[in-house]
């Protein structure tokens, strides 16, 4: 018997979920495939997660006995979006064990202490300085540069909550057009491209990574993801190796993704944590021998982590807004004419301009030809 038997969850268990978006919904589609059953937790009901889960529990994060009570149901509870409040994770610790630990939460989704952890570690980030009165404008100017980027401290996603600024002035306006919360300033990093790692770590602290992803924005929503990514091998190795690191130093148990910039003169910069399962690691559902899902749900139970080795040449992953409904229901069937591409819709009934609505992947020989898939797939709808 290993040292960790006890820990382990099997099939036939339930797992809660704290939250009910998509990332939760491709949670619960591997958890169910594997024999498992889905608890989850939201104030939404008919969510993403809802629609597959086995039991869809709707109440406010903050009515932490109904946490407790939801906790109490599962063997074990995981979250698929790290804006769930801490005393929320604390309650459900109560009755079942959280995976990750509210630790982690409690770290990653406030932008000050998550720069604070990533500088005590040693891990390369951008220059910043924190703001939560007037007078620590002009000291966190000096700390970041500028231009920059004022960013809120807490619950921010997306390019939610963030302002650009060149001047004094502008921060101070910015900070104020905020709500005088809490920010971070981040001096302007000259990035040649964005990249992200995501990787998993067992209850037995084994660590596995998938290959860098190269994510291509727009308007601060996350629109193409490649696989490899542009890189040398000698950089994909420090990303690896950056991962890794965090992983082991926060103690994770279960999914994260790593944020970087590639500077323009070679350098690695972290840039954002999120505890999770993460947009650009999407593509390992249809390219990896193990989905990042799959992944979450073997860490969280104390199973063995599956093999991330990808199984294809490239790969390419391409974002669906709502506003790809503006003319209507899209014509899936265009998209799909070409049989190296995959639909994969998240089951919102509600098509918004700039709401995450599904994703399209497509396999290819190589980079460019995955790219040029995906993207005319995208183009036909």
């Amino acid at each position: 018997m290993s040292s960790v038997d006890h820990n382990i969850i099997r099939p036939g268990a339930a797992v809660g979920v704290l939250g009910s978006g998509q990332l939760g919904r491709m949670f619960a589609i591997a958890a169910r495939q594997m024999g498992y059953r889905v608890h989850t937790f939201s104030p939404d009901s008919d969510t993403p997660t809802g629609q597959v889960a086995d039991v869809e529990v709707t109440a406010a994060y903050e009515d932490l006995a109904a946490v407790e009570k939801f906790a109490a149901g599962v063997s074990v509870v995981t979250f698929e979006f790290e804006n769930v409040p801490f005393a929320t994770t604390v309650a459900a610790a109560k009755a079942a064990p959280v995976r990750p630990g509210g630790q982690v939460l409690h770290t990653t989704q406030h932008r000050l202490r998550e720069k604070r952890f990533l500088l005590a570690s040693g891990i390369p980030v951008a220059p910043f300085g924190e703001i939560a009165a007037e007078g620590d404008v002009a000291a966190a100017v000096k700390a970041a540069g500028l231009p920059g980027i004022l960013k809120t401290a807490g619950w921010g996603y997306d390019g939610k909550g963030q302002r650009k600024v060149a001047t004094a002035a502008e921060v101070l306006a910015a900070w104020e057009s905020l709500g005088k919360q809490p920010c971070v300033l981040e001096g302007l990093i000259d990035f040649e491209m964005e990249i992200s790692v995501v990787g998993a770590r067992g209850l037995d602290g084994e660590i596995a990574t998938w290959d860098a992803s190269e994510n291509r924005h727009v308007n601060g929503i996350l629109d193409l993801s490649i696989v490899p990514a542009g890189i040398s091998a000698v950089l994909a190795k420090e990303a690896d190796e950056l991962a890794r690191a965090i992983l082991k130093k926060l103690e994770v148990e279960g999914v994260l993704c790593v944020e970087m910039f590639v500077t323009k003169q070679g350098r690695i910069v972290v840039n954002e944590l999120a505890p999770r399962p993460h947009n650009s690691g999407h593509w390992t559902i249809d390219a990896s021998v193990t989905s990042q899902f799959e992944q979450q749900l073997r860490a969280v139970c104390g199973l063995p982590l599956g093999s991330t080795r990808r199984t294809v040449p490239a790969v390419a992953m391409a974002n669906l807004l709502g506003d790809v409904w503006e003319n209507g229901t899209p014509g899936w069937e265009a998209a799909l004419a070409d049989g190296n591409v995959k639909l994969h819709l998240y089951g919102k009934m509600d098509a918004r301009a700039g709401r995450k609505m599904g994703h399209l992947t497509a396999v290819g020989d190589g980079r460019s030809s995955a790219v040029e898939a995906v993207m005319a797939a995208r183009g036909r709808l």
